[in-house]
């Protein structure tokens, strides 16, 4: 299923999961019914996105610990992983003696339309961010695919002269020329398919599963716009 990739300066690229990786059966989890036939497998589980989330967090952790840092969570996508990753860093600065004080603030990014990204970005809530001057800044995001849409914003955050800026992935799409704007930590590495769950949405739908799943051929039909 999976191996360790690391990314051209060394860094670990998260867990690869391979392209000819089938999934797991839907039988052997429960998701909602009303998305029966909608899906193919499901792709990652949600514990072990869970488990994952927790190492990202400990990464964090030793990289930033002591430092004020605000997290720019990246809507709608993103979340439920900054969710998740907040509070598992939260739990380590409770049981640790070095602390990330942390705000969060939201931003959001649209460039999709169906399974196709566009080259109409959008921006939205991210018109003022002067408080970003001279701060640690963590961009938390759900997915990275050509790494277009990563390297906008960077550029657009990187205006409002903060300290530093790391960005958190939990998925990266294994896709041509996205290495310039790999994530600092990242998830999983996965192939070019369309998944859904865990907040990640075809046109609103499947924000719903715990679970990444790979939308089917019916499920794209059923709900195009």
């Amino acid at each position: 299923m999976a191996d360790v990739a690391l990314q051209p300066d060394g860094r670990s690229g998260g867990i690869v999961i391979e392209d000819d990786w089938p999934g797991y059966s839907l039988d052997l989890f429960s998701y909602p019914a009303h998305y029966s036939g909608d899906l193919d497998c499901v792709f990652i589980p949600h514990g072990v996105i869970m488990d994952r989330t927790e190492r990202l967090a400990r990464n964090i952790m030793d990289d930033l610990g002591d430092h004020d840092i605000v997290v720019l969570c990246v809507l709608k996508g993103g979340y439920q992983f900054c969710a998740d990753l907040v509070d598992r860093i939260k739990a380590l600065s409770r049981n640790s003696n070095r602390t990330i004080p942390m705000r969060v603030h939201f931003i959001r990014l649209k460039s999709y339309l169906n399974d196709q990204s566009t080259e109409d970005l959008h921006i939205l809530g991210a018109e003022d961010l002067s408080f970003l001057a001279g701060k640690n800044v963590l961009i938390v995001e759900a997915i990275v695919g050509t790494g277009k849409t990563m390297k906008t914003l960077l550029k657009h955050v990187e205006a409002f002269g903060p300290k530093m800026i790391k960005v958190a992935g939990l998925l990266v799409k294994r896709v041509p020329h996205n290495w310039a704007c790999l994530p600092d930590y990242v998830g999983f590495e996965i192939p070019n398919r369309f998944v859904v769950g865990y907040a990640l949405d075809y046109n609103e739908y499947f924000r719903d599963l715990n679970h990444i799943c790979v939308i089917s051929e019916n499920g794209k039909m059923k709900y195009k716009i």
